[in-house]
């Protein structure tokens, strides 16, 4: 998800296909075609702007409605509740992490399987792949990228993974899941109880929130063609 705006300008994005096996969104006002993964615009007189994130959360919809209890939903479009089931199983093969990468893509690294699913972090120009099943596995990772501190939380009831810088209260913290499920944190340093959502519940830091780091999840072939620098966890 990121802000359809550029040069204060809003814009308003079309599919227009697919390059590299990734895909590509042209606006409407200038004519600028825009890459998705890399979000830059790639031709047109916006080439070279970059689209930014928007903070947003990949979840569950039970795990959404305990969050948002009044939240709205969108009415599908004629026809498309039909699909649904069918979406939902296309989703579940993506995610097992077998098949090839598309056939135009160009750039291939063999570190990890083509389709295999990660959540990929940025942090002041250092990169980090963390594939989805390594997350699943160890549901609290304490690591570092671009010389900060970082906190990765997976809840794997619901497959809601949340990315924080480790501090809070001027100090670094180190994290560990308080529980089964990973949904509440415990910090080594002041034994303080965390939300996975990066506010302090309980102890001496109580009201202090975390800095949220958009996590953005990707097939791998897509990551490492934009990221070619890119660590991977573990």
């Amino acid at each position: 998800m990121f802000r359809a705006e550029a040069r204060g300008k809003a814009l308003i994005l079309d599919n227009a296909g697919v390059v590299g096996g990734n895909e590509v969104f042209k606006d409407r006002e200038t004519g600028s075609r825009w890459q998705q993964s890399s979000l830059e615009a790639i031709s047109g007189p916006m080439q070279g702007e970059h689209l930014k994130l928007y903070p947003f959360l990949l979840t569950s919809w039970q795990e959404w409605r305990r969050l948002h209890p009044d939240t709205r939903v969108l009415k599908p479009l004629a026809g498309y509740a039909d699909r649904i089931a069918e979406k939902n199983a296309m989703i579940r093969q993506g995610l097992s992490g077998e098949g090839a990468a598309p056939s135009d893509v160009t750039y291939r690294d063999d570190r990890l399987k083509p389709k295999t699913m990660i959540l990929g972090v940025d942090v002041d120009g250092a990169s980090k792949a963390f594939p989805l099943e390594a997350l699943r596995r160890e549901r609290v990772v304490n690591d570092r990228l671009g010389g900060k501190p970082i906190l990765i939380a997976h809840q794997p009831a619901s497959d809601t993974t949340t990315a924080f810088v480790a501090r809070a209260g001027g100090r670094t913290l180190t994290f560990a899941a308080a529980n089964e499920g990973a949904t509440e944190l415990t910090d080594r340093e002041t034994k303080s109880r965390w939300t996975a959502y990066g506010e302090c519940i309980s102890g001496p830091l109580k009201g202090s929130a975390l800095e949220a780091i958009i996590l953005e999840p990707e097939y791998w072939f897509a990551w490492s063609e934009f990221h070619r620098d890119t660590e991977i966890y573990p």
